[in-house]
């Protein structure tokens, strides 16, 4: 029997021995799945026996996750480089580095209705949106940029047709008049929703992150969702891009987007914080307590690496060349070659 017992330990030991171990541990935005697995795989090729294991979620729940459940993490990557300051700052980071960017698009599904009357200039999106029996979705803003970044687009597509339109050399659209009120009935609250007028078969889906909506689009049971165009681009969408004015991706905006500003839950409990537009800037950072700190830096080398700016941008992500460091003098210094402050 004690034979036995040594026979059943020893094979234990050995099951244990072959099983790979989680050599480095991601977590991050939703919209960043695909560029972290396809960084995951090279790093695993380049690191033989390093498993990659990667997360996703809405940022700010993806950080919430080391910050708040206090699950171990050697990487959190975030849509909104601000999310690791306000949510991380001091006690589990005191450093970033912002490293791509992205714009915001109305994702569709292939034959959603009015999209034809979309494409040719005969009619507006929100017009659609507001006006006919379609289902559009965003993801939650209290857990996730996207969310948020879709409501700011809502409150300045209002601004740039309507209320300020004269100013960027336009007529003002009538039906653009309460456009926010009409496409956000009421209070965003919760991690999934789905409300619209009474008696109408039309509204508003809300998941926890923008790559939830990806199946709704994809079964017909959505028409329209506010995505990242990388995130269009990836899963193969059709979309329609927004101006400039209001899509978040241009700096030269960067006054208007600050006039958009929405209410989020904040860091404690009960709390609430006021976020204020501004241009996509994704941030990733090494949490303090990170279980395995030598190996995050050489997957962010990794990342910010000539290498990993291809898979960005095979990815529809546009790189930040150079990155660029909160704080030069904090960040590893195996990194400080790929970063400007």
């Amino acid at each position: 029997m004690r034979k036995a017992a040594l026979f059943v330990v020893a094979l234990a030991l050995m099951a244990s021995a072959c099983t790979p171990q989680p050599g480095l541990i991601a977590f991050h935005a939703g919209s960043l799945s695909v560029p972290f697995d396809r960084l995951a795989e090279e790093f695993e090729e380049q690191n033989p026996g390093v498993t990659v294991v990667t997360e996703s979620a809405g940022s700010r729940t993806t950080i919430r996750k080391v910050t708040e459940l206090g699950k171990p993490g050697d990487i959190v990557g975030s849509a909104d480089y601000l999310a690791i300051e306000e949510l991380m700052f001091p006690e589990f980071a005191d450093w970033y580095i912002s490293f791509a960017t992205n714009e915001m698009v109305i994702a569709h599904r292939d034959d959603a209705p009015f999209a034809d009357d979309i494409k040719s200039g005969e009619r507006t999106w929100y017009d659609v949106l507001i006006n006919e029996d379609v289902r559009y979705g965003h993801s939650d803003p209290d857990v996730d940029p996207c969310g948020y970044r879709s409501l700011m687009v809502c409150q300045l597509a209002q601004r740039y047709y309507y209320d300020e339109a004269s100013e960027f050399g336009l007529t003002p659209d009538v039906n653009a008049a309460n456009l926010y009120d009409a496409l956000i009935p009421i209070p965003v609250s919760g991690t999934e929703m789905d409300r619209g007028r009474a008696g109408g078969d039309w509204g508003e889906i809300v998941k926890p992150k923008e790559t939830d909506l990806l199946y709704l689009l994809e079964s017909g049971d959505l028409d329209y969702a506010f995505e990242y165009r990388s995130v269009a681009i990836q899963h193969e969408l059709k979309y329609f891009e927004l101006p400039d004015e209001i899509d978040l991706s241009n700096i030269d905006f960067t006054d208007f987007y600050a006039t958009a500003e929405l209410e989020v839950t904040g860091r404690e409990p009960g709390t609430t914080t006021t976020l204020t537009g501004a241009p996509i800037v994704y941030g990733v950072t090494i949490p303090s307590n990170a279980p395995h700190p030598e190996r995050a830096i050489d997957f962010l080398e990794l990342m910010l690496s000539s290498q990993g700016q291809a898979i960005m941008e095979s990815c529809g992500q546009s790189p930040i060349v150079p990155a660029i460091a909160s704080d030069r003098d904090k960040i590893p210094e195996g990194l400080r070659e790929f970063v400007a402050e």
